[in-house]
């Protein structure tokens, strides 16, 4: 059985905002409700999709409250508590367990740099402020700095550090690790979700699975029944809707959203400094989604 601490199938959920740009927790609760409902193990909050840098310490705190009592134990949620400073971090990660998370998600340290040693030592920190399992985000094209296979290994030997969403886009580098430790690779971009999945990941952590979890699980449930001609027919079928989403000239928040509102989710407004979509990119957005969907759930 694969290893899969958080669940297989996570949503890394945007933070529905209201009309004046203020955090909408009913609307929280029932996205992440319908998520749930719709096949996703669990739910990642504050993270890149969730703005995470434009929301407040207090509003990231009363997201995971309201959101434990969207889906109680149904299902697992796995908060963003990374900055660019460790004691910010700290911060956010006992603030976290308080409020009611079942894991970490910690991104490098950004703009800084740090180097390897100081890097682990971050991570260390982290992993001891608090009971929680942690599930560390390696996304070097935006961090600048990337968590090198052999700081990973080091890192395994933590009790509690459990888990990697990767984003390296290292076949070579992931399957190192992976058979060298019990850490669980989550797959953070979803073009890496098969691929990583066929040589011992976990799962995904998806920013997709906001407006199409079921089509994302049914890859891995493809592949887990034997029949991988199945799940690379199921990677192929998505791969318009991931370019749309996530490749296609704007960031995956602001595109996520514009496709939420167009499905009568809960979204609203992104935050300053993104910019919502036009009108020409939410038609290409719908047009993808409805060809993602037919016949596809």
């Amino acid at each position: 059985m694969t290893n899969s601490p958080f669940g297989r199938a996570l949503c890394a959920m945007i933070t529905p905002f209201d009309a004046t740009g203020a955090l909408d927790l009913d609307g929280a609760q029932k996205l992440a409700a319908h998520l749930v409902g719709e096949g996703c193990d669990g739910l990642v909050l504050s993270g890149t999709t969730g703005e995470s840098p434009t929301t407040s310490d207090e509003e990231k705190s009363a997201l995971i409250r309201a959101v434990r009592e969207a889906v109680g134990d149904r299902g697992t949620i796995i908060a963003g508590v990374g900055t660019a400073d460790t004691r910010h971090t700290l911060h956010l990660a006992r603030e976290a367990e308080q409020a009611g998370a079942d894991g970490l998600l910690v991104v490098s340290p950004y703009y800084s740099r740090p180097p390897q040693d100081a890097l682990e030592a971050h991570f260390l920190e982290v992993a001891d402020a608090t009971a929680l399992p942690v599930m560390l985000y390696d996304i070097p094209g935006r961090t600048g700095t990337r968590i090198e296979p052999d700081t990973m290994i080091r890192l395994a030997g933590h009790e509690r550090i459990v888990a990697v969403k990767d984003c390296a886009y290292d076949v070579l580098g992931s399957s190192k690790v992976i058979s060298a430790t019990s850490l669980a690779y989550y797959a953070g971009c979803e073009e890496w979700i098969l691929p990583l999945y066929a040589v011992g990941g976990a799962g995904f952590v998806s920013t997709v699975a906001n407006v199409a979890p079921r089509l994302l699980r049914s890859l891995l449930d493809a592949y887990d029944e034997g029949d991988t001609a199945r799940a690379t027919a199921a990677h192929q079928h998505v791969l318009p809707l991931v370019e749309r989403v996530m490749a296609d000239g704007l960031p995956g928040t602001v595109t996520t959203k514009a496709l939420l509102a167009e499905l009568g989710l809960p979204a609203g407004p992104v935050r300053g400094p993104l910019r919502p979509a036009d009108p020409e990119r939410v038609r290409g957005l719908r047009t993808a989604y409805e060809a993602a969907s037919a016949g596809g759930r």
